[in-house]
């Protein structure tokens, strides 16, 4: 109960502080596309899909086992934590370098691409400091993060509409969105410190026992990445920038509330693994109700957006953007089933069954690259969007049936599909307060 009760306040800090910047995104985002217009906003949105495909290099797979490490191994923290950040940091001055060479290639002749995608991509050095964050999740102590966030958010936020109001080019855009990771990252290293963490230290013995485990989950986070990004990048080698912006409009509105499952998922991840130490009862429940919060709250908000598509695009972007409104209703539903990818992760985890994330995300990469290519050409960016849809139920749903190895958690989520297993998750929320 009292781990419950922990897990429910630190959601709530998380949930709490995330209105608040989801708020301020909204704004933000909503003066920066109107500004911009959807030639503009689509190279900035083009730069962030490529960052992203260097994400998973750069993590080395380390956000999905750091928290599991933390638990279980909570003597070791400061050189768990000092060896992922050596190692992090290392692997971004690489993936900086990848960034530019892909942009230079590929959009050779166009430097203002190439140059916002080089100021894009220094925010990976500061994303990789901010592996402490795992650390304060495993200690269920998210609202110093979730704090910390907020604060750099709204420095950000401000800077940003400065930014507007003086009418700054897109460089300076792009090179902001590194500010507020490096201001997170110090920040948070400092708290850890504060808060009684271990002494940061490196160890190459340590480095390799990360590795070994979390090795897994960098071909499975690319491959994330690529049924995520591949449709933006795809749009604009094949359409061109202002359906890439269009189109990162329609997906910025379906993400509106993603994070309070972000929130959930997190917060309830380190009592799931707790509860695999104690029985496979408890542990079992405690997955059925965390996906069954998760499915029920996941399709109101995408039948809300989805009636209410119109009125979301028109207040947000404005006239510019209409034709993102077909798309939002369809790339809403997307969101829906990844979801259910990031509650499989957990199980995924504490099964200890890392190997099959490979095959799993390399057929739905596959599946995605091969969707878009067949059907951006017939549908435009409509395609794009049903090539997303398709992917996440064809990963997240039926590779649970053909695989063996993942019936069992296809099981459990069935199972939470019982209204009154997700009524009993949130009567158990409630007596956690």
């Amino acid at each position: 109960m009292i781990k419950a009760k922990k897990s429910v306040n630190n959601a709530m800090w998380i949930i709490g502080c995330k209105i608040v910047q989801s708020l301020l995104n909204v704004l933000v985002t909503m003066l920066t596309a109107r500004y911009f217009g959807p030639a503009k906003y689509g190279v900035i949105n083009y730069a962030a899909s490529i960052v992203a495909f260097m994400l998973p290099f750069m993590n080395l797979g380390f956000t999905s086992t750091l928290v599991q490490e933390f638990v279980d191994y909570p003597e070791k923290e400061g050189q768990t934590l000092g060896t992922a950040l050596v190692m992090n940091v290392i692997s971004s001055f690489v993936c900086m370098l990848g960034v530019v060479l892909f942009a230079s290639i590929v959009n050779k002749g166009e430097t203002l691409t190439i140059t916002v995608c080089a100021l894009y991509s220094i925010n990976l050095l500061f994303q990789a400091l901010e592996m402490s964050q795992f650390w304060f999740q495993a200690k269920l102590l998210s609202k110093y993060t979730s704090l910390t966030m907020l604060l750099s958010y709204i420095i950000v936020a401000l800077y940003r509409i400065y930014l507007l109001i003086t009418q700054k080019s897109i460089y300076w855009f792009a090179i902001s969105q590194a500010l507020d990771y490096m201001i997170i990252s110090l920040v948070l290293l400092v708290l850890y410190n504060k808060l009684g963490g271990e002494k940061l230290s490196f160890s190459l013995g340590r480095g390799r026992e990360l590795f070994a485990k979390s090795r897994y989950y960098i071909i499975s986070s690319l491959m994330i990445t690529i049924f995520a990004q591949t449709d933006k990048i795809m749009l604009k080698m094949m359409i061109g920038d202002q359906a890439t912006g269009y189109y990162s409009a329609a997906v910025v509105c379906a993400g509106l509330t993603g994070f309070i499952f972000s929130a959930i998922i997190d917060s309830a991840k380190p009592v799931v693994l707790e509860a695999k130490k104690i029985g496979k009862m408890q542990y079992e429940n405690s997955l059925k109700m965390l996906y069954a919060i998760v499915i029920y709250f996941a399709m109101a908000q995408s039948v809300a957006i989805t009636l209410f598509s119109n009125i979301i695009i028109q207040i947000l972007y404005g006239a510019d953007y209409v034709k993102s409104i077909n798309i939002l209703r369809l790339i809403v539903w997307y969101t829906t089933f990844s979801y259910l990818g990031s509650v499989r992760t957990i199980w995924i985890l504490a099964e200890g069954k890392h190997e099959v994330l490979w095959g799993v995300n390399l057929s739905g990469a596959m599946m995605n690259v091969f969707l878009n290519y067949l059907l951006i050409p017939q549908w435009g960016t409509m395609g794009a969007a049903m090539a997303s849809l398709v992917t996440q139920i064809f990963t997240n749903v039926i590779m649970g049936y053909i695989l063996p190895s993942l019936r069992e958690n296809n099981k459990l989520m069935l199972e939470s599909l019982n209204p009154s297993i997700m009524l009993k998750g949130i009567k158990s929320i409630l007596l956690s307060r």
